[in-house]
């Protein structure tokens, strides 16, 4: 492989149900490379900066950095102040309601890898393995605006609205 680490960036706000798994769930994750997560919590009201910090305690041997915004800024906002913080030469984004299994990686890895791609998007359409049910409406909603991105674009995508996204972090 011709990278060393990937950058794992979490943008999280209120996912005090679901954060703990996600991060169990990178940890065992064996991508070939070094891991190193970057969570920002954008202004959580519940306990998920609490239970990240325990996390973090549980895990001293890992590189999770967590950092905070004072007021809620939105995703874009967290992956901003993630990227200033990356090291590694791959980057993904890790949404953190699971919506994504991180055991994923390797497979998004490999056309970087490879030198196939700079940029690799997930999708929730694509491929024969077990995925998360969509309501028809938000699958609906998402074809269309998938079609008119890819007509303005002229870019093939099956889903433009993907939390995954992967890409060597120069770019």
């Amino acid at each position: 492989m011709p990278f060393q680490k990937l950058s794992i960036l979490i943008p999280c706000f209120n996912e005090e149900n679901l954060i703990v798994s996600v991060l169990e769930n990178i940890i065992k994750t064996d991508c070939g490379l070094e891991k190193e997560i970057i969570i920002v919590n954008d202004c959580s009201s519940d306990n998920t900066t609490g239970l990240i910090n325990s996390f973090i305690k549980l895990y001293p041997d890992y590189l999770i950095k967590l950092l905070h915004h004072k007021e809620n800024r939105g995703k874009g906002a967290c992956i901003q102040t993630a990227l200033a913080e990356v090291t590694g030469e791959v980057t993904i984004i890790q949404d953190a309601d699971l919506e994504y299994n991180p055991s994923e990686y390797a497979k998004m890895l490999q056309p970087i890898a490879d030198g196939f791609a700079d940029v690799v998007y997930g999708s929730r359409f694509r491929g024969s393995e077990a995925h998360r049910v969509l309501f028809f409406f938000h699958t609906l909603g998402n074809k269309l605006l998938t079609f008119l991105s890819n007509l303005l674009t002229g870019i093939n995508l099956t889903d433009m609205e993907t939390g995954y996204k992967m890409f060597r972090t120069e770019i």
